[in-house]
């Protein structure tokens, strides 16, 4: 039996072969859909006052928010040949040299968080709304949501794990092929029958797919937990926003040893062996930009829940006092009665 499976060949990037149609453009929209819908379930639950057009402009302005910050850090902080910043007209330029529709290419989930919390907080402080309450709403869907976007990445063949000789390892039709001269490849090459015929000297390895690694720890289990336990013990606004960032960094962190940094960044930090070698596991010590990235989050989600946990006390407090004020009034009214 062989020890990898090759990526599905009938699996293409466009939904229709000519047209600018592609898989991962309607995998962005269902994301979208899917986070939408379960706000608004919430919202009628909690019997909040939300129009439909409320929720819409929300989530207009949030994902509006969120591309440009998803776009903005693909083409700042994942490209280290600055030519987006010599050109920043390119940055949401959708056309090629020969002025063909190409889409904009590239983009960063971190940048995406960060701008979607921005278009949130600053949507709530115009609207005068709770901006705590309005995240929790939203975070509660946004994991489910995101399982979609990391399929739209399989099936665009793109952002694959590190080499692997486990049985559920991928051939990515894309990705670096090594040549059979170096000893380690050519061992791993004679373990997994892989000999490429025609005197090809390269050979195109088994990867971790960690597109569908993301796409259930990150996405299904992690919504699965938000919405069936942490949903339930929420206890202030706030709270799931802070649980969200925390676990979404703690899982991605772990996923990105097995997923292979974008060849032009490497490692950002590096303290073991195989820094040179970022499609091997070689290293926790060897630490990613995506890595860093996911400890900032991990950093501002506790941040956030002693944030907002000390605003639900400053809160009850002043209700509190409220309270004993409105009892004395009452017992001062009935004496001079």
């Amino acid at each position: 039996m062989l020890g990898y499976i090759q990526y599905p060949q009938w699996l293409k990037p466009q939904i229709i072969p000519g047209l600018p149609l592609h898989w991962y453009g309607l995998m962005y929209i269902i994301a979208f859909g899917i986070t939408y819908i379960l706000f608004n379930y919430q919202a009628r639950k909690e019997k909040l006052s939300l129009s439909k057009d409320d929720s819409m402009n929300y989530f207009f302005w949030v994902i509006l928010s969120l591309l440009v910050g998803a776009r903005l850090f693909a083409t700042t902080i994942y490209d280290p040949s600055l030519e987006y910043l010599r050109k920043p007209w390119l940055i949401f330029w959708p056309f090629d040299s020969n002025f063909r529709l190409v889409g904009l290419a590239g983009m960063s989930y971190h940048g995406g968080v960060v701008g979607a919390v921005a278009g949130a907080f600053v949507y709530c402080k115009v609207k005068k709304v709770s901006f705590l309450k309005y995240a929790d709403l939203t975070i509660a869907g946004i994991p489910l949501g995101y399982t979609f976007g990391r399929l739209g990445n399989f099936i665009n063949g793109e952002l694959w794990g590190r080499v692997t000789e486990k049985p559920w390892g991928m051939i990515f039709p894309r990705a670096k092929t090594f040549s059979l001269k170096e000893e380690w490849v050519g061992k791993m090459a004679e373990r997994l029958g892989l000999f490429p015929s025609g005197g090809i000297n390269r050979v195109n390895l088994p990867r971790h797919p960690s597109q569908l690694y993301e796409a259930f720890f990150e996405g299904i289990f992690l919504w699965a937990a938000i919405w069936f336990l942490f949903r339930k013990k929420k206890k202030y606004d706030g709270f799931l926003l802070g649980i969200y960032l925390i676990g979404y960094g703690i899982i991605r962190f772990i996923i990105e040893y097995v997923r292979e940094p974008d060849a032009e960044l490497g490692f950002l930090l590096s303290f073991g062996p195989g820094a040179d070698q970022p499609y091997l596991f070689t290293s926790l010590m060897n630490i990613s930009t995506g890595q860093i990235l996911c400890l900032l989050m991990i950093l501002f989600g506790i941040m956030t829940l002693f944030i907002s946990k000390a605003l639900y006390r400053k809160d009850q407090a002043r209700l509190l006092d409220l309270q004993k004020k409105t009892r004395a009034t009452r017992k001062f009214r009935k004496k001079i009665k």
